[in-house]
């Protein structure tokens, strides 16, 4: 005999299948980063689109081609080895809040961690825990200023140890680390596990959890994220993050 709670993952589960293909790649941020096919140029072009997702969809995408195309499409060796004069091809960028100083923080936060370090990936190698990736996110915002930065740059990586539900940056870790067949996700960091993962968490995911009744927290904050993850690691404890595709498709292709 189903239960109620068999029934919504089976209704989810069709969701996921849904609308996690390619079909819906062309109108995503994940578009941007399926352009390359060198490791650092996903991982740098994914994470500065994720930087900028929040607004206008084809906004986002308009701008994130523009830093790309700023970057002459290489973004790894722009990256490493940019000159003063290149980067001054910047001035005039703004996305929402995010500027030209914001850009240009962000390549030398970039450089630090693929010069110095093991780049993106190494920094939540390094800081996973046994079940979470979300002191990993805290450890990476230390290390990515750890250099000279204006401190306005500083709000473009938000932090769940200060309460963020940390949406874009939990977005762009769905990309790298999630692996199926589907062709959406990159699966690129094999040395994390997918069950790791939190569901990404914005005010029109956070209303169609609570109208499913998987989320009574009101606030879309890092306890939000926290009690949301809960729920779907019981539904799919090797993939809950898989159920982003579910519960955006239902907001905004469903208005669920």
């Amino acid at each position: 005999m189903k239960t109620v709670k068999s029934d919504l993952r089976e209704f989810l589960d069709e969701k996921v299948e849904l609308y996690n293909r390619p079909a819906f790649i062309d109108c995503d941020p994940i578009s941007i980063p399926h352009q390359f096919t060198n490791k650092q140029d996903i991982e740098i072009a994914g994470f500065l689109s994720a930087t900028i997702a929040w607004g206008n969809r084809t906004s986002i995408l308009k701008n994130a081609r523009r830093m790309l195309a700023f970057m002459g499409e290489s973004p790894y060796d722009f990256i490493m080895s940019h000159n003063e004069h290149d980067l001054k091809k910047a001035e005039g960028f703004v996305h929402r809040t995010f500027n030209s100083d914001d850009l240009l923080a962000f390549i030398e936060g970039l450089k630090h961690l693929y010069r110095d370090g093991d780049g993106l990936e190494g920094i939540f190698e390094k800081y996973q825990t046994a079940d979470s990736l979300q002191p990993a996110i805290h450890e990476l915002k230390k290390e990515f200023f750890a250099g000279p930065h204006l401190e306005r740059s500083r709000k473009h990586i938000s932090d769940p140890m200060t309460g963020s539900a940390a949406k874009r940056i939990n977005m762009f870790l769905r990309w790298m680390i999630r692996k199926d067949d589907c062709g959406v996700d990159f699966g690129i960091w094999k040395n994390i596990s997918p069950s790791k993962l939190s569901c990404p968490l914005d005010v029109h995911s956070g209303n169609i959890a609570r109208r499913l009744g998987l989320l009574t927290r009101k606030q879309n904050d890092a306890k939000a994220v926290q009690e949301l993850d809960t729920v779907l690691r019981k539904m799919d404890p090797s993939d809950p993050a898989k159920y982003d595709f579910a519960l955006f498709g239902l907001g905004v292709y469903q208005q669920f």
